[in-house]
């Protein structure tokens, strides 16, 4: 009866390739050794009149030498990296910049090392409350491993692409978009600590292609269109609340104050009655949103 492989089996069936030094040379020297062969054929050229036995083979080995050693040459910039193959089986790979050699037949897969930028597209997210919300990252990658990257997966920057996407929707799900209550861990009021869950999250994801991430970040957030008017409102409501709680117990602590310097100076002795007509009458004035319009007693306090 036929088994299943599990997951674990399935995994572990990826052989991972490791990079590891090339066996080339400086093309400096070859260059040197590619003059020497064209100075042999210009002497052969000049001596094949005169004899022809010695003339003829001179040119032909000389010229053998020039195209071998033209054939190897190649060139490698700062943070430039060729793999090296023969038949199809990885030799090595060369990080030395400049002119390099290798025996002709050998293959070249040159790649760039260097520092690489990526703003991915806006994704829709639901978060952790099942709201939807839109998302957008920057991700600064460059290549580690040349070996992992050019034969382990099939496109490296395309393989980037789609585990940036991945990512962010994983970071996204796993946080609420924002907290009223400011008790959880949000994604509007946690950037650094959101931010670097998704580096290692993209790490993770990215190391098996020899890819390491060094920065990255959310270039956009924010509710989805759908639900933005409604969030909105909820937010102001929320914010009126909160202003309006501030203003109150402003208010009750000017009341408290006002009645406690009116008694302890002696001004004015007011009973139950007229303490709490005076306190509504502040009450009114400090956290009116109008401003008030004072009506002058010319009577007594009663009347």
């Amino acid at each position: 009866m036929a088994t299943i492989a599990s997951p674990v089996d399935r995994n572990t069936a990826l052989t991972l390739s490791h990079e590891r030094p090339a066996a080339t040379s400086s093309g400096y020297l070859m260059l040197g050794v590619l003059l020497l062969a064209l100075l042999a054929i210009g002497v052969g050229a000049s001596r094949v009149n005169a004899d022809p036995l010695l003339g003829g083979p001179v040119i032909t080995v000389a010229g053998f030498v020039f195209v071998f050693v033209l054939l190897g040459f190649y060139m490698l910039q700062p943070n430039q990296a060729a793999a090296i193959t023969l038949f199809g089986s990885y030799k090595g790979t060369d990080r030395t910049t400049g002119l390099r050699w290798v025996v002709p037949w050998y293959g070249k897969k040159k790649l760039s090392v260097r520092a690489n930028n990526v703003i991915s597209d806006r994704i829709k997210v639901n978060d952790l409350r099942g709201n939807p919300i839109e998302m957008a990252a920057q991700v600064v990658w460059r290549v580690t491993d040349t070996a992992q990257a050019l034969f382990d997966v099939d496109n490296y920057k395309s393989f980037v692409n789609v585990q940036i996407e991945a990512a962010v929707r994983t970071i996204g799900s796993r946080y609420p978009y924002d907290d009223y209550e400011h008790q959880e861990v949000t994604l509007r009021g946690n950037h650094d600590q959101v931010g670097a869950e998704l580096r290692a999250e993209l790490i993770a994801r990215l190391a098996m292609a020899g890819i390491t991430v060094d920065e990255c970040g959310f270039t956009h957030l924010a509710y989805a269109q759908e639900i933005a008017g409604a969030m909105l409102r909820r937010q102001q409501a929320q914010a009126v609340v909160a202003a309006r709680q501030t203003l109150v117990e402003g208010a009750v602590g000017m009341v408290q104050m006002a009645l406690d310097e009116l008694s302890k100076k002696g001004v004015v002795e007011l009973d139950d009655e007229r303490r709490a007509a005076m306190v509504s009458n502040l009450m009114v004035v400090l956290c009116g949103e109008r401003d008030t319009q004072p009506v002058v007693n010319t009577g007594s306090l009663y009347q």
